[in-house]
């Protein structure tokens, strides 16, 4: 068997374990790291010249910044998730046009701020439930 192939299939096992008993504050944070994790592999094939790793990663760090936008309930939450709706577009935005100019300072730029609003997830602690 291919030991790259094996450590994969071995990494795909562990994510869905993770995933499957993770807490939905966990699963947030779990999608912010793995954002800022596809924006440093789009900076280091940014400087190794891998155009289609470049790519790659900065689609899934899209992907990634939309599902976070579309997990906000902006029907029925405060002004501030409006805001931070706003800022994940704007950082959406920013990761296309890094993408376009293979320009690493916009990725620090977008890192940057997702570091921001992971640390304020971070403090964040879920609330227990009750125990009856």
């Amino acid at each position: 068997m291919n030991p790259m192939l094996a450590l994969r299939q071995y990494q795909k096992v562990g994510a869905h374990a993770q995933t499957s008993e993770a807490s939905p504050h966990r699963l947030v944070q779990m999608l912010m790291e793995g954002g800022l994790e596809r924006i440093a592999q789009a900076k280091g094939a940014i400087e190794r010249k891998d155009i289609p790793a470049k790519c790659t990663a900065i689609s899934k760090a899209v992907g990634i910044i939309g599902g976070l936008c579309e997990g906000l309930d902006l029907e029925n939450s405060a002004d501030s998730v409006g805001e931070l709706n706003q800022l994940y577009i704007y950082m959406m935005k920013r990761l296309a046009e890094a993408n376009v100019k293979s320009d690493p300072k916009i990725l620090d730029e977008v890192a940057g701020l997702l570091t921001t609003v992971k640390e304020g997830w971070d403090a964040i602690a879920p609330v227990p439930a009750p125990q009856f």
